[in-house]
């Protein structure tokens, strides 16, 4: 058999061990992370060679290769929190009632009479029934500025006062709509813009990830899925690369531009010898081409 080979991996990610990922636990052997978005996959095999030289023009005489490495590389178009948390070792935490996330938010609204300024469901973009908790804790003030139709500021505000407000809002198509109002020393101007920088708490609809600086990409049992073209067929044959055991290198870049390709997200994982799950002899890599029509 002579095969080509051109058809991108469908990737799995198992745990090793009993492990943590983010909020969640997951059994050996029990898959992590599927990746099935990938716009690349590379298996590159390295070894180092030494020679043995002498004689006349110092030629090579004898070759001894060892330190043999073997790295996979992944190239996914798209990245989940959890695939973030796998590439980096980053915490994962999602927004809930009994751990709410306070998120950065800036809206600019008009200064009414008196100079008062108002954040409502309008300002937020709250619709129907929507409710919203602007977060109001003397530690951390809203800040406002007035600025002119540019968005360039004119004058500092400093900290606006909620007064007694509760911080809900709700929206302006709901029944009894709610708001935060803010008064500012100096005041606005009735008609000024106002440019408010506060932060909203989310129960749900948010997740947080952390990156510490002592946590890293971790160990996996990686399965990968693609096809190998038979060349006297054309036909192609299944085929499956499993590595028993991979480290991910914790690097990451995320290109933000608003030109260009979209960025991409590598998982760059450094083989390790170890049994696969139905051997004991431990190799770097196994790779297993399926016939379609096996004799018998």
């Amino acid at each position: 058999m002579k095969f080509g080979v051109r058809e991108i991996c469908d990737v799995v990610f198992k745990a090793t061990a009993n492990t943590k990922v983010g909020n969640t636990e997951f059994f050996k052997g029990e898959p992590v992370l599927y990746i099935d978005t990938a716009k690349t996959s590379t298996l590159e095999s390295a070894a180092t060679t030494v020679y043995a030289q002498g004689g006349k023009g110092n030629s090579r005489l004898l070759a001894w290769e060892g330190e043999k490495t073997l790295t996979f590389t992944v190239e996914d178009a798209m990245l989940s929190p959890l695939g973030f948390s796998v590439l980096t070792g980053a915490g994962l935490l999602d927004a809930t009632a009994g751990k709410p996330l306070q998120v950065h938010n800036t809206v600019e609204v008009i200064a009414g009479v008196g100079g008062a300024v108002k954040i409502d469901g309008d300002a937020l973009g709250l619709t129907g029934t929507e409710t919203a908790q602007v977060y109001l804790d003397d530690d951390v003030p809203i800040f406002g500025t007035s600025i002119d139709d540019s968005g360039a500021a004119i004058t500092t505000l400093g900290i606006g006062d909620p007064g007694v407000a509760t911080g809900a809002i709700t929206a302006n198509a709901a029944t009894t709509p709610t708001a935060v109002t803010l008064t500012f020393d100096p005041a606005p101007t009735e008609g000024d813009k106002v440019r408010l920088d506060f932060y909203v708490t989310k129960e749900t609809g948010a997740t947080e990830l952390t990156i510490d600086p002592g946590k890293f990409g971790g160990y996996y049992y990686v399965e990968a899925s693609t096809l190998f073209r038979d060349q006297s067929s054309g036909e192609d044959l299944a085929a499956e690369i499993v590595l028993p055991k991979v480290k991910i290198q914790s690097n990451f870049t995320f290109a933000m531009a608003s030109t260009g390709d979209p960025s991409t997200f590598k998982f760059v994982m450094d083989a390790f010898p170890a049994p696969t799950t139905f051997s004991n002899e431990k190799v770097l890599c196994a790779i297993q081409i399926l016939d379609p029509t096996p004799a018998g």
